[in-house]
Formats: structure tokens, sequence, C-alpha cells
């Protein structure tokens, strides 16, 4: 979601202390896998909302930034086809992205993404239906 690294890490830290802080408040009614996973996308979208309101540039250019980034990252070692795919999802709205990752990297139920994320299946399966038109159509223009 955040496509560098130090960000993800700082992400995963946040989202291990919170954990940790609530612990104690974990009901077992819901799956622990569940519970952890939507901390950790509370704290992604948290971050992008921080990041959003701090970054000096257009959306645009903070996009362009980004994947130009993935173009120097040393620790990124996919090949080309993974590159695109990922540079196609910096063009996808925040919750597109998170949808379409949440399905297709995570492979998610999306009854499983519906409690993660508080939402209906319906517009669950519209998001990432969107999401997919607009990968393919970026993939299709190269």
């Amino acid at each position: 979601m955040v496509f560098l690294h130090d960000d993800a890490n700082d992400i995963a830290q946040n989202t291990f202390i919170k954990i940790w802080q609530n612990l104690s408040s974990f009901r077992s009614d819901s799956n622990l896998y569940t519970w952890i996973y939507r901390i950790a996308t509370n704290e992604t979208f948290d971050f992008l909302k921080k990041k959003k309101r701090y970054v000096l540039f257009p959306t645009e250019d903070y996009r362009e930034v980004l994947k130009k980034n993935l173009e120097d990252d040393s620790v990124f070692n996919g090949d080309e086809i993974v590159k695109k795919l990922q540079k196609s999802l910096l063009t996808l709205p925040n919750k597109q992205r998170i949808v379409f990752n949440m399905k297709y990297f995570d492979e998610l139920k999306y009854e499983e993404m519906s409690t993660i994320l508080n939402t209906s299946v319906g517009a669950l399966k519209a998001s990432y239906h969107h999401a997919v038109k607009k990968i393919k159509k970026y993939l299709d223009e190269d």
C-alpha cells in the first residue's frame, strides 16, 4: 500500500504496538487474524492520510515520486511485469488499492474483507472489479 520499505516498517511497528496495547480488549468473537489485519489496515489508512496532509506537492506528483522510488529501489527484486503491476497500483484510489491487495495478493475472501474493512461484500466486489479494469487498462497501454 505504501511502496516504501521504511514507511511499511513504520506501519508494522505501529501495528504491533497497538496490538500489544489493546490485547486485553480483544474479544474472541472474531478471529485473531481478522482483528490484527484490521488494526494493520487502519494504521495504513491513518499513515496515508497523514502523509497526504504533509506532502508539499500534489498527489499526482507524489505518485510520480513513488514510481521513481519503485524504479530505484534496491530491495525490489521483481521482474518487469511485477514492477509494471506495482506502478499500475499507484494509479488506483486508496480504497481500490487495499481491496485489490487483499483479494489478489493476500487471497482473502470477501466476507473476511468485509469484516476487516467494515463494509458490504457488494461494495468490495464493485471496488475490486473497478480496480481490475483500471489495472488492465494501464497494462494494455504500454
